[in-house]
């Protein structure tokens, strides 16, 4: 009988094609082959092949050295690196009820497979004698980097621990694995169990483009002929900003706002709970007095206090100045007759008719200019005018969607560099946001591997025969992930831990945020915004009023960031015991940093995926504004060239930034590209908020 099942189980093997050699171009995986089944079979062997490979290093009788030590870790573990890179990618861009399922089996298996060997203490004990010998190894700057980083990510995951904190630390890794994979389903279930039909009548100030949309979407969702709203980001604030009717506006505000916190099957709470005093226990394992406190030690921040201070320094400012915008906007209620005091389900919709006012200028306006190819096309010429990349489309790859499109990336000599996937559409099997990804990191440890780069998006498709069109937060969306995508894709490293953006959190966001600043800059608008019907280009008094306006509401933006970023640092440095009641926790917290009640948080904590579906955010949801300080200085010295594609300035961009992935300490790629530290007011200034409110 054994024999018959070895026989049935090789079978299956050889027919699987995450088993196989991909014969395909760029030895790219075959989507079109690849089935649900296929995987837990491939991550039992994969599994498998990495413990074999870690027991080879780990009872290696030679003298440890860098070549049979660090070296041979990075090159264990390939096949296991390429099924997670397939499965994770489609569980979050094209998921299904079937992988959903193997995705909690797949999330409890790769913690017990990886609790082991980052707690093993011969093979750390082989890491840590290169470590204390590491002067005397005439290592380069990227492998002393690399030691450095491998010794940090053992000590820190506990292999320094005794035996009975070991066991303790691998039982609570699992558990938070466990809980990270069914937050993050409860938060898909209940957005994919919403929606809103449109009928005519709820229709009154959606724009065509929005309702063509809308219609897209019930089409996705087998309702053909019909409208509906989704509680896709996408649909949710433009929606938010123009529909007429008020209680619509709430309804929607509500739902999307209660997402995860409904008391129903998908409910985050209790999850939020155990996660956190999880987090507390392992922390205080490793000699932690928080979770914080551990996680922010090993970023540029260091301390929760430097995350407070610079949190603290941008929030006054923006929280008058959303105060002041606040008044205006209560004004503008009244004068048209309102007898309502302003709601958070009103705010974006007044700002969007104060704006009007104050710049000339709404969203709608310059929608049209803002087809999704043209903006894809600039995206793409500013890499080549700063990089000198090249991108062509390619038909013949094999993808996860038919939406999906994939070009090939070349440098200035026409060599291969990468491939690059645009996932732009939302769809009902894909989780809302926007996320750059990898199915293959750029390494040269054995020769030149180019990278396989994702963007994933969630941008609502046009009527049928219409090209997509983008919000200017939509366009700055594209940019900011493609930023991403160039961090990945100009990789030059060798060792594939330190690829791409493997680098610190609150360093990551620093190639993504500079990269916004093209999008928005006149002579890109003028040659890429163009009507998508006439093919005009953008209009000079149009774009002036645009460029006028970025300014405008961003104290509603800085306080809806802020303040989430201050609860995600609440949540990690107060006693997890302080949380238990989640939404009492964050009614107080809001009370106490003086949250103005017309705006709600950007994540509420029941659907803060970016903290709680995993951990790689979680005390650093703050990277997005520390990063924000460094691209607003590093774009600076673009503007005092006086040319955004100055030779000299990108190339050191490329060279120090962009391209050197994680083999450099932040700080010093950041001052090896600027010439000094950054400049926090840069910040403030480019959000404004040096301004008094008044002069806004």
């Amino acid at each position: 009988m054994s024999d018959i099942l070895d026989t049935t189980v090789t079978s299956q093997a050889q027919a699987n094609p995450l088993l196989m050699a991909w014969q395909t171009p760029c030895e790219t995986p075959p989507f079109d082959e690849i089935k649900p089944e296929h995987f837990l079979a491939a991550f039992e062997q994969a599994f498998a092949d990495h413990a074999a490979e870690i027991a080879a290093i780990t009872h290696d009788p030679a003298t440890p050295d860098f070549a049979n030590t660090l070296t041979a870790l990075e090159r264990s573990g390939k096949l296991l690196s390429r099924v997670s890179a397939v499965f994770y990618d489609l569980v979050s861009a094209h998921s299904s009820p079937a992988l959903l399922e193997i995705d909690k089996e797949v999330s409890l298996r790769m913690a017990r497979h990886w609790n082991p060997i980052m707690m093993n203490a011969v093979l750390f004990g082989r890491v840590a004698l290169l470590h204390d010998n590491r002067a005397s190894l005439g290592l380069t700057a990227e492998q002393m980097r690399l030691l450095e980083r491998t010794y940090t990510r053992f000590h820190r995951a506990g292999a320094g621990l005794d035996e009975a904190a070991k066991k303790r630390m691998a039982d609570i890794n699992e558990r938070l694995a466990h809980l990270g994979t069914a937050f993050s389903h409860h938060l898909l279930g209940d957005e994919q169990d919403w929606f809103m039909e449109l009928g005519e009548a709820d229709c009154d100030g959606l724009s065509e483009t929005f309702i063509a949309a809308s219609r897209a979407a019930a089409d996705e969702r087998g309702m053909a002929g019909k409208a509906v709203m989704t509680l896709s980001r996408s649909f949710v604030e433009p929606f938010l900003k123009s529909a007429g009717r008020r209680d619509l506006r709430e309804k929607v505000f509500r739902a999307f706002t209660a997402r995860g916190d409904n008391n129903n099957a998908n409910d985050n709470n209790a999850t939020i709970v155990e996660i956190l005093s999880l987090r507390e226990e392992s922390a205080k394992l490793l000699g932690f007095a928080t979770f914080a406190a551990y996680r922010l030690e090993d970023s540029m921040a260091k301390t929760p206090d430097a995350v407070r201070g610079l949190l603290e320094r941008v929030w006054k400012p923006a929280r008058a100045r959303a105060l002041a915008d606040r008044d205006a906007l209560q004004a503008l209620v009244a004068e048209e007759g309102g007898n309502f005091a302003l709601a958070p389900w009103d705010w974006r919709y007044y700002a969007e008719k104060l704006r009007q006012r104050r710049a000339n200028f709404d969203d709608a306006a310059i929608k049209p200019y803002l087809a999704l190819d043209h903006m894809i096309d600039a995206a793409f010429d500013c890499a080549t005018r700063l990089f000198g990349l090249s991108f062509s489309e390619r038909k013949d790859i094999a993808v996860w969607h038919p939406d999906v499109r994939v070009w090939e990336v070349k440098d200035r000599a026409g060599k291969h560099k990468a491939l690059f996937y645009g996932d732009y559409f939302a769809r009902p099997s894909k989780r809302s946001g926007a996320w750059m990804t990898s199915l293959r990191d750029q390494q040269r440890l054995d020769g030149e591997v180019a990278p396989l780069i994702i963007n994933v998006c969630n941008f609502s498709k046009g009527a049928e025969g219409q090209p997509a069109l983008l919000s200017p937060d939509d366009a700055r969306t594209l940019f900011h992930e493609f930023g991403h995508g160039l961090h990945g894709m100009l990789s030059e490293v060798t060792y594939p831990s330190l690829s791409g953006t493997n680098v610190f959190t609150d360093f990551v966001e620093l190639p993504s945020q500079l990269y916004e600043h093209w999008q928005e800059q006149p002579q890109v608008l003028r040659q890429f915004a163009r009507h998508y019907q006439t093919g005009e280009p953008l209009p000079d008094d149009l774009l002036k009023r645009f460029i006028a306006a970025r300014k405008f509401n961003q104290g509603f933006a800085t306080v809806e960031f802020v303040s989430s970023a201050l609860i995600d640092l609440e949540f990690h440095t107060q006693p997890a015991s302080a949380s238990r009641d989640v939404r009492a926790f964050e009614r107080n917290e809001l009370e106490k940093i003086g949250m103005p009640a017309e705006i709600s948080l950007r994540h509420r904590p029941q659907q803060f995926g970016h903290i709680f579906s995993g951990d790689h955010y979680a005390s650093g949801y703050y990277s997005y504004m520390w990063s924000e300080v460094m691209d607003a200085d590093a774009f600076g010295a673009f503007e005092e060239a006086g040319n955004i594609f100055d030779p000299a300035v990108a190339k050191r961009l490329h060279d120090d930034i962009y391209s050197s992935g994680g083999s450099r300490d932040p700080e010093d790629a950041y001052v090896a590209f600027r010439g000094r530290e950054p400049e926090p007011d840069a910040l403030l200034r480019r959000r404004g908020l040096l301004e008094t409110p008044e002069a806004a």
